[in-house]
């Protein structure tokens, strides 16, 4: 982006938007209006496009940024450093974005909750009241539990170079969640009652190969290997790679989206170009639920669940179903054993016999 542009969060027309100031000049006018979505405000005296993700990427805008002076202003410069610590240890040692960002925002809530003190002056005993306090006094989930003493274990750990400090802080047993998914009937209603191209076609990848949300927005044409049938699928959850295999039934489909849409780089782009959004993927999701009249409470992630359950009731190997699923432990996998044994479901109540 050129050094002669600069950028300003604000609000028109009730809309969110991105202001973009810079030196009338022509070529730097044309340059704007070649932005999709551009718009003048006379109020403001300046050109705009909307707020969305694809525009703070382009622009350098990130929620880092953004959010520095509320930071500022709820923990000390000390910790604000820590934060900026914590936070290129986890890049150096090549931890994914979402990781990096919940670990930064576990540890900006821990470092709130023990101000005007230092991290570096706590022991042991105090990191055991902050989790009691946690599960006791904010009633936070296991998981969540387990999220924040992860984070609070890898400042100590890897950015303080502590020996252990805090391993025997006590953690909640983990509640063993079985994964939730749909029936057949319900996985055609849900595509029935997606009637947009771009959309259906998305859904039927992410159930038809067991996908991750953020794998099919990740999605590049190039990893579409129609000759073999078969889909890359590069650095997924754990910096995984692996092929699946590309559902015969979807093949036509995806050719007419692609004659439609004419994607450039991703398989799938937002309305402004640029990568698809996760944000997006789920929120017409809920809306085929409604139109399907599902009431069940699951998200788009569950037709990942349920193509591991259909595979299993078909008979496919768990190993093979570890494999299509990228999962590092088969245990993970073996989940889905508990969720679709038939033998077990062929079991009569003795209530049925009376």
């Amino acid at each position: 982006m050129p050094n002669s542009f600069s950028f300003k969060l604000g609000t028109h027309n009730d809309q969110k938007v991105i202001f973009i100031q810079f030196e009338k000049n022509y070529l730097l006018t044309q340059e704007v209006k070649s932005w999709v979505g551009h718009k003048y405000s006379k109020t403001n005296n300046s050109w705009y496009v909307p707020d969305v993700l694809f525009y703070r990427e382009k622009f350098g805008i990130s929620p880092e940024k953004e959010m520095s002076s509320f930071l500022a202003s709820k923990i000390s410069d000390f910790h604000l450093i820590q934060i900026k610590r914590n936070k290129a240890t986890l890049q150096i040692k090549g931890y994914s974005d979402n990781t990096i960002r919940s670990y930064c925002s576990e540890l900006i809530q821990f470092f709130i909750y023990i101000q005007p003190r230092e991290a570096t002056d706590l022991n042991t005993e105090d990191l055991k009241n902050y989790i009691w306090y946690c599960i006791t006094k904010i009633k936070l989930t296991e998981n969540s539990i387990h999220s924040r003493v992860n984070a609070i274990k890898f400042y100590y750990e890897k950015v303080l170079n502590y020996d252990k400090f805090i391993i025997e802080v006590p953690r909640p047993k983990k509640h063993l969640k079985l994964p939730k998914g749909f029936n057949i009937e319900e996985i055609k209603k849900i595509l029935i009652a997606t009637p947009n191209l771009k959309h259906n076609t998305i859904l039927k990848l992410i159930y038809g190969m067991g996908l991750r949300v953020s794998e099919i927005i990740n999605l590049k044409i190039n990893d579409i290997d129609s000759v073999d049938m078969r889909v890359f699928i590069e650095r997924a959850k754990g910096k995984k790679d692996r092929y699946v295999n590309l559902p015969e039934s979807v093949l036509e489909q995806l050719r007419s989206y692609y004659l439609e849409y004419k994607p450039k780089d991703y398989l799938f782009e937002g309305q402004y170009g640029g990568q698809y959004t996760t944000r997006s993927v789920q929120q017409f999701f809920r809306k085929s639920l409604e139109k399907a009249n599902i009431t069940k409470k699951q998200g788009v992630h569950s037709l990942r669940h349920s193509y591991a359950t259909h595979l299993l009731e078909n008979g496919t190997d768990i190993r093979f179903i570890q494999e299509l699923l990228g999962h590092n432990n088969i245990k993970t996998t073996l989940l889905y054993t508990q969720v679709t044994d038939l033998s077990l479901r062929k079991i009569i109540s003795p209530l049925d016999k009376l």
